[in-house]
């Protein structure tokens, strides 16, 4: 009977953590409402976790090894969200336990049905594109024929060279600068032919001297406070840089802009890693933020627009207004996705990556 007890109280701490009630999180930076956490917990008693990655790579990495510990999970729908899904990483979402599904727009998440057939997945949670943050002040002073409207401001080492002086920062993802690189090129975002490849490193290291940093989540403050006048960035992120320049009062002005050749647009995902330790708190969690009250107060706070079409009427009108954040028809027509990579081209597209970084 003794030794009985003895297993029972070895236990009971096992028991505790199985049943605690938690929900871990891993999404991206400066990419919610942090009320919207406080309000979840006080709704349902279950805290929140919550970590911070800048990049996909970093994503995929931890959820390819398993036992994150995370319960939900943002990837973005290519090539990663695809990727996770056909490795296994990632849970079905059981829809009878997530009501508000029935909020989202069906015209984006059919979008989503070539990563992920039948939705079974996931569901949108944010969106945006892939474009340039310009200080055009800065820009007009080194160089005023600079074409704003062109990734050849960026891509164009005639252009580069003039602006290094006043900051260049360079996202740190081959996920995310290749397809762009290659759609400015003339060829297909999705190319894995090495001769391609060899195209985009060469104009990528044709302006590498002129690139003072590479960062994901770091450009933003960088643009907001003027030590960078141009930086390759998510649409939603050099909205904010915009908002906290102009909060800040001190001259600087951002804008985002989508170039003439066209951008990629990207859905990030709410998803479930397939050994997730809380999945009814994960699905509790995603049913919450799909509320159009929630979302519209995530978009209101990132500046990115979101798949739930009843917001519409909730966020602040500034927003709805800006093309931007909800861009025009004409607009959505410049937008490109990409698809799924083979993984010997993206091993080969990271090395790129590599000697890119490195300048070699």
């Amino acid at each position: 009977m003794r030794r009985w007890m003895l297993l029972a109280l070895l236990l009971l701490p096992f028991t505790a953590r199985a049943e605690e009630k938690i929900v871990n999180i891993y999404n991206w930076t400066d990419y919610i409402d942090p009320s919207v956490l406080a309000d979840f917990t006080k709704e349902t008693g279950i805290k929140t976790r919550y970590d911070m990655f800048d990049s996909l790579e970093t994503l995929e990495a931890k959820l390819l090894a398993g036992h994150s510990g995370y319960d939900v999970v943002l990837p973005s729908n290519e090539p990663s969200f695809s990727r996770l899904i056909k490795a296994g990483a990632l849970a079905p979402v059981d829809r009878s336990k997530v009501p508000n599904w029935k909020n989202l727009d069906p015209a984006l998440m059919q979008r989503m049905e070539s990563s992920d057939p039948g939705n079974k997945h996931g569901a949108i949670y944010l969106w945006g594109s892939i474009g340039l943050g310009v200080n055009p002040d800065k820009v007009h002073a080194l160089a005023p024929d600079a074409p704003l409207d062109s990734w050849a401001l960026l891509l164009d080492p005639k252009w580069a060279k003039k602006l290094a002086p006043c900051g260049i920062i360079m996202m740190d993802s081959a996920i995310d600068v290749i397809p762009s690189v290659l759609h400015y090129l003339g060829k297909s975002q999705d190319s894995t032919a090495p001769a391609d490849l060899d195209a985009v490193l060469s104009a990528l290291m044709a302006i590498r001297p002129y690139i003072r940093e590479f960062a994901s989540g770091g450009a933003l403050e960088a643009l907001a406070t003027g030590q960078s006048c141009l930086a390759l960035d998510y649409s939603g992120d050099v909205e904010q840089a915009a908002a906290r320049a102009k909060e800040a009062k001190q001259g600087v002005t951002v804008q985002y802009v989508v170039p003439k050749e066209g951008a990629e647009i990207g859905f990030d995902m709410l998803a479930i890693p397939a050994d997730a330790p809380h999945k009814d708190a994960a699905l509790a969690f995603i049913n919450f933020v799909l509320r159009p009250q929630m979302m519209a107060r995530i978009t209101d706070a990132t500046l990115y627009p979101n798949a739930v079409p009843a917001t519409r009427a909730l966020v602040k009108p500034a927003l709805l207004n800006d093309p931007n954040i909800f861009p025009p028809d004409a607009v959505m027509q410049r937008f490109f996705t990409i698809g799924p990579v083979p993984t010997k081209a993206e091993r080969a597209r990271t090395r790129m990556w590599a000697r890119f970084k490195a300048g070699s």
